[in-house]
């Protein structure tokens, strides 16, 4: 929509501040009152609520502008009060409407969708929406997805407006549960119930009297992408599901008649002669059917940047909320965590964190604890869930055991713009159920995760292009640290330092400050060499400090980004800046076993995994794994969980809240303690 048009609400559900912005964007101004000439009357959807508007219009003469929740709308359904992430704004009818043509079903039948821009959109947006399994209530999770091969049949609530404007009744739906069983005679049957009928708000069709004859009834909040995954078939009568299930590559058996059918792309089992036979005479595929339906049909909202966005971006935001709700849906627990972390750390993990012993939680360590500072080893048992630190008898070689290990907590590689000692809080954690990622002696999550990443086909890995493309244009790093760029020769190899207790250096194995500055001279004797300190020695808050004499230039207060990206190649031990060169192409050697050693991507001096061997990833592969998939992201300004690139935004461009003055109180503080420094790590 470009011209912007006056709409009169005279129903509350309007008031919301969410909605208006959504549709301002959409090219419509929501305003209270009587329609005047040229403005319509806003109407949300075919709700009882409508009919005040339907009405008003009729009374006015004024046009009709339906209005309804998008395809991808939030974790939980409208009642719970969540805003949405966009809104459909239909000014002939909605979208579930067979008796006359929408917006939607005009924009499928005549567009001619030969934009090779939009077409390769909307092959990566299936790609993403299939494999992160978001939907339109995305508070789902796929731990315990039912045994793959059954005949899958959606329900829907009572009284729904697109089971009667799409052509059936109730009675379609025991007509469909018939013809299911007869199709498939030896085949279980699932029953989906709605998300609103399994949490007690609306009666569906089916009950427990009807999971006879092979049929279960499935009430559980389980992810539409896992169901899918194991469906042989797939039976709705106008379910948003039936769609869902189109882009996961079904052809669903329909009864009713919603916009995704009679586009070639379903099993149409309404009656011969319906009147969408002659509207929709066109054939489209998949991209065609979500270039239209998802990408240009919608009004789609960004509320990290409060600006419109595209499918895709609500597909990430979606996906990065979704991820938050079922890793913190069952609480934290957290007895060891420092003091000053405790109030970041509630927030970032959903607010749902208690900092006493609690068997009924997943336990959180931060980091190392148990493996590099001399903490004795215990197994905890009891309740739930047991948790265990360290290495015990009770552990086996892979530092699993008896019962479920705790949750490991760092922090991520985008992690903010400023120093963690200095008490910023972080932008991204990683939470690692396996090992943790700077630990080579066991696996971690992130390992599993460059292992998959290596085996996803090219297409899967455009967002991790674009997101480190737009993670070196930016000229970001771990702190993103402002400060000034030193006289560089035009050539240099680039040696950096590192904390000498950090864990990343104990367990990786790599050395000291000193002996790499050596083996780097040894290396090259006729380049120039320069070393950067690490900003925490530099500030006095971590030992590490050399007298770096093998080195032509010590950078000291420089800047990580310049100096890594005018290098001819990198030394480090184990340092994250050594990833942070692979992204900018900038050759890499190791001395210790960094995540990103061992895969083929490297010069690698130390002591790497062989397990490492198995995989050979692209860069793109290992930034998928590394910055897309691992890490979590959390946006301080909406203090909602967010995906990657809206923390790209944030550091790029802000804002970005400050840490306070009792932050920075306590970070001078630690200066003047630098030598008890173990009190705040």
């Amino acid at each position: 929509m470009t011209d912007r048009l006056i709409a009169r609400y005279v129903t509350g559900g309007f008031l919301s501040r969410r909605i208006r912005r959504i549709a301002a964007l959409g090219g419509v101004d929501l305003r209270p009152g009587w329609p005047r000439k040229d403005e319509s009357v806003a109407a949300w959807g075919h709700t009882p609520y409508a009919a005040r508007a339907e009405k008003l219009a009729a009374r006015t003469g004024a046009p009709i502008l339906r209005i309804e929740d998008p395809f991808l709308r939030s974790l939980h359904p409208g009642r719970s009060g969540e805003a949405p992430l966009g809104l459909l704004i239909d000014r002939q009818a909605c979208h579930f409407d067979c008796s006359r043509p929408s917006d939607l079903e005009i924009l499928l039948a005549t567009h001619p969708f030969d934009d090779g821009a939009v077409l390769s959109a909307a092959r990566q947006g299936i790609e993403e929406f299939t494999r992160l399994g978001v939907t339109k209530y995305a508070a789902t999770f796929a731990d315990e997805a039912p045994p793959p091969g059954y005949v899958l049949v959606i329900d829907q609530t009572r009284g729904d407006a697109s089971i009667r404007l799409g052509g059936a009744t109730e009675t379609t739906f025991r007509e469909m549960l018939m013809i299911a069983r007869e199709e498939h005679p030896n085949t279980p049957l699932l029953i989906k119930t709605h998300p609103e009928t399994a949490d007690g708000h609306r009666d569906g069709h089916f009950t427990e009297a009807d999971a006879t004859h092979g049929a279960t009834l499935e009430t559980r909040r389980l992810s539409p992408a896992a169901l899918l995954s194991g469906a042989i078939a797939v039976y709705t009568v106008s379910s948003q599901l039936g769609f869902e299930a189109i882009l996961h590559g079904h052809k669903p058996a329909t009864f009713g008649q919603p916009f995704y059918a009679g586009w070639g792309l379903t099993d149409d089992r309404f009656p011969p002669g319906s009147a969408i036979e002659t509207r929709r005479f066109r054939k489209l595929t998949r991209p065609q059917l979500f270039a239209g339906a998802m990408g240009l049909y919608p009004v789609w909202y960004d509320p990290h940047r409060d600006a419109r966005a595209g499918a895709l971006e609500v597909i990430r935001i979606l996906a990065a909320r979704a991820r938050a709700w079922r890793e913190d849906r069952e609480g934290w627990s957290a007895p060891d965590m420092r003091l000053w972390k405790r109030a970041s750390l509630r927030r970032f993990l959903s607010g749902d964190v208690t900092y006493q012993e609690d068997p009924d939680r997943r336990r959180l360590i931060w980091g190392a604890k148990g493996l590099t500072d001399g903490d004795a080893p215990s197994v905890q048992t009891g309740g739930a869930q047991g948790v265990h630190r360290g290495c015990t008898p009770e552990t086996d070689a892979e530092g699993q055991g008896v019962n479920a290990p705790a949750v490991r907590i760092e922090d991520g590689f985008l992690r903010s713009r400023g120093l963690g000692a200095e008490l910023i809080p972080p932008l991204s954690l990683v939470l690692d159920r396996t090992g943790i990622y700077y630990d080579p002696s066991r696996p971690s999550d992130l390992e599993k995760m460059i292992e998959r990443a290596a085996q996803l086909p090219h297409e899967a890995l455009e967002r991790a292009r674009q997101l480190q493309r737009a993670i070196v244009e930016a000229g970001l790093s771990k702190y993103n640290l402002a400060r000034p760029v030193p006289d560089l020769p035009e050539e240099y190899i680039l040696v950096v330092g590192q904390v000498s207790d950090d864990a990343s250096v104990v367990l990786g194995k790599g050395g000291d400050n000193a002996a790499l500055l050596r083996a780097a001279r040894a290396a090259h004797p006729d380049k120039a060499l320069i070393y950067k300190p690490h900003p925490d020695v530099e500030a006095g808050l971590r030992d590490g400090a050399i007298d770096a004499a093998e080195a032509d230039l010590v950078a000291a207060q420089g800047p990580a980004v310049p100096l890594v990206s005018g290098a001819t190649r990198v030394w480090t031990m184990t340092s994250l800046m050594g990833f942070e060169a692979l992204l900018r192409g900038v050759p890499v050697t190791t001395t210790g076993a960094p995540f990103y050693a061992g895969w083929g991507l490297t010069d690698d001096r130390g002591a790497v995994p062989l397990r490492r061997r198995a995989a050979r990833p692209s860069l793109e592969a290992l930034v998928h794994a590394v910055l897309i998939e691992y890490p979590r992201y959390f946006d301080p300004v909406t203090g909602t969980a967010c995906p990657p690139e809206t923390i790209v935004h944030r550091l790029t461009h802000g804002p970005m809240p400050s840490p306070g003055p009792a932050n920075r109180m306590l970070s001078k503080a630690q200066g003047a303690l630098a030598s008890y420094a173990h009190l705040w790590r």
